[in-house]
């Protein structure tokens, strides 16, 4: 779990996802129109994939674990969770908040 903690502190803002998922798709697309530059890991097609996917399950008590959307290295949710804050203006203060947004 430390490793993952870790790595969600990388950058303002750190994806968790899976290469085919069309959700993950969908929050990696509204970041990238907001411009902002998202580390993002595809548990998938990473060696220690498997391993960071048992460590979301047991931090987010959830499954699936992706995506996981962390900002500023909190954890702020899934797809869901994400639009919501966008759709409620809350989305850009808080990617500013953490250093991802400089305008």
């Amino acid at each position: 779990m430390d490793k993952v903690m870790k790595l969600a502190s990388q950058r303002a803002v750190v994806i968790f996802s899976l290469s085919s998922c069309y959700m993950t798709y969908s929050v990696k697309s509204l970041f990238n129109d907001l411009g902002v530059n998202a580390i993002v890991h595809e548990l998938d097609q990473d060696p220690r994939g498997a391993e960071m996917e048992k460590a979301l399950v047991k931090l987010l008590g959830r499954r699936p674990a992706v995506p996981a959307v962390f900002i500023g290295g909190r954890f702020i949710g899934s797809t869901d969770r994400v639009m919501s804050l966008h759709l409620g203006g809350n989305l850009v203060p808080l990617l500013r908040e953490a250093g991802a947004l400089w305008l």
